[in-house]
């Protein structure tokens, strides 16, 4: 609600005016401020500028606040990362060092008045200095965080008596005080960067981001182009990677709210700030720091012209040794028997002992996703490996069940906080990522072990994970094959004695005939679906 310029003046006064000051700019998101104790920690915590710096090599400093690096440790254990954190992953640390002096809850006025002076000592000529600080330039000009800067680039102030201590300030603009961390890294001789603020999870009716082009955005580019400083719009770049996701992916971007960013959201600002860079002839020089684009193995490499691709992604049941017939095998080796090859190419993407998030935890996911066209096939089956230990040992079990829970865990092996999702989130995020692509995503349940109760039937699993992949398709309006009904099914008609043939060396692996039973299977199951694109495959 707009006030009036007259309940201003009660509101606030008795403030002393150099010009005619607009009120400061609503705290609509009433984010507590770091108390004086956990500043004090956080100079305890934060690197001490320069010391990363090797010889005489340049450093790259970030300023900013909690989108940048979040809490006083920025480590993740409320579940939410600032894209800084990621940054070091990008440069070749024989040519530059990446030091990340951001903090939560500050503005352009309040990290300047604090924490500017102990960077600024750290750096010498030929550095750079990253700005992206607005998010906070709100509330209060003299009380609580006492933290608003005045709106706009211009050379208005005020004087202020922060109630609680009687100690006077003159705040100056939110373009001012950019100007000033300008001035001062130029007078180091280092060079000083510009960006705007990372979006918000915030979307206007016509389904696009809500950018901030007109406030902060608008006046950080101002200043860049008054001081012939580069500027990067990291608002926009990202806006228009979020807009391609969809509200559905771009909402586990961010984490507790829809300001601050999940690792999924600070590692995609992070990039977008690399793109930046990229992109900018006059940051040349720091983007011949950067490590060459990395090449990684991409999958899809058997694509053929005009032919869509069948992904397969799971574990040592669908992709195992698969060389010979004493060998354990998984069923994503010989589904390609049963596709045309004029139609299609079955490209097997799973990896023993895997689970939904350790998959995605360690790039594979990336590498199908990254290779996705529109129209392929992914056919995505977990569930053995994801029932065990979250944080210890293997580390690769999940939260249980198809619900949005999520927990923070310290996992034991990095000693870093990780966000855990429950098992249908990361089976809705495979369907989902592939439905981004134009791909079809088929949910299987998993295959059946050998595993019989006492009235003579294979144990199911349609009461945890074959339940909890059905409501994940359902959810995502992704196929789903009941592979473990299915495949149950033909070996108790097999019989108890004969289904040991379809198995190799346990419960749970199959042979090269049990692989072809669940391939079988699965082609039953695609004949029963409505696609009838998936259908067309088939030989």
């Amino acid at each position: 609600m707009k006030k009036s310029f007259l309940y201003f003046l009660v509101a606030v006064a008795p403030l002393c005016f150099t010009a005619n000051v607009p009120p400061p700019m609503e705290d609509v998101n009433n984010v507590v401020d770091n108390t004086l104790d956990s500043l004090n920690k956080v100079k305890m915590l934060r690197p001490l500028a320069g010391s990363s710096r090797r010889g005489d090599n340049p450093v790259l400093f970030l300023v900013g606040n909690s989108t940048m690096r979040n809490g006083t440790r920025g480590n993740g254990d409320n579940g939410q990362w600032g894209w800084g954190f990621y940054m070091e992953d990008y440069f070749d640390s024989q040519k530059i060092t990446v030091e990340n002096h951001a903090l939560g809850g500050t503005s352009s006025r309040s990290f300047y008045n604090n924490l500017w002076r102990d960077v600024l000592q750290g750096v010498r000529a030929g550095d750079w200095v990253f700005i992206e600080l607005g998010h906070n330039d709100n509330g209060p000009y003299d009380s609580g965080r006492a933290r608003a800067s005045v709106r706009g680039t211009g050379k208005d102030s005020i004087t202020v008596t922060i109630q609680e201590t009687g100690r006077q300030e003159t705040v100056y603009t939110y373009g001012e005080y950019l100007r000033r961390f300008v001035e001062e890294a130029k007078a180091k001789g280092a060079h000083p960067v510009l960006l705007s603020l990372t979006p918000r999870n915030s979307w206007t009716k016509g389904n696009k981001i809500v950018r901030v082009d007109n406030t902060f955005g608008l006046w950080a580019k101002q200043v860049a182009e008054e001081k012939g400083v580069p500027f990067i719009d990291l608002n926009d770049i990202t806006a228009l990677k979020y807009e391609k996701f969809g509200k559905y992916k771009v909402g586990y971007m961010f984490y507790g709210d829809a300001i601050h960013t999940s690792a999924f959201g600070a590692k995609i600002n992070a990039a977008s700030a690399v793109d930046g860079i990229r992109a900018n002839n006059a940051l040349a020089a720091l983007a011949r720091c950067l490590k060459p684009e990395a090449k990684e193995k991409v999958a899809g490499a058997k694509r053929t012209a005009g032919k869509p691709v069948v992904f397969t992604i799971g574990d040592s049941t669908v992709k195992n040794a698969d060389k010979d017939s004493t060998d354990m095998w998984g069923w994503g080796s010989v589904l390609g028997q049963y596709f045309n090859a004029d139609n299609a190419t079955v490209d097997n993407q799973a990896m023993a002992g895997r689970s939904a998030r350790t998959y995605l935890d360690e790039g594979r996911w990336d590498r199908v996703y990254d290779a996705l066209r529109e129209g392929d096939i992914v056919f995505i089956q977990f569930g053995h490996n994801d029932g065990g230990d979250i944080n210890v040992g293997k580390a690769r079990g999940e939260l249980k069940g198809a619900g949005d829970e999520s927990k923070v865990m310290l996992m034991a092996a990095t000693q870093r906080n990780q966000v855990i999702y429950t098992y249908g989130w990361y089976i809705r995020k495979f369907a989902g990522d592939a439905i981004e692509k134009g791909a079809i995503p088929v949910v299987l349940s998993h295959t059946p072990r050998n595993q019989w109760t006492p009235e003579g039937t294979v144990i199911r699993n349609n009461t945890s994970y074959g339940l909890w992949a059905k409501e994940a398709a359902e959810t995502m309006g992704a196929c789903f094959v009941d592979l473990n009904e299915i495949s149950a099914a033909k070996l108790e008609k097999i019989g108890k004695a004969a289904a040991a043939e379809y198995f190799k060396n346990d419960h749970t692996h199959t042979s090269l005939k049990g692989a072809h039973l669940n391939a079988q299977s699965i082609v039953e199951g695609i004949k029963a679906l409505p696609d009838e694109r998936i259908k067309s495959l088939l030989k």
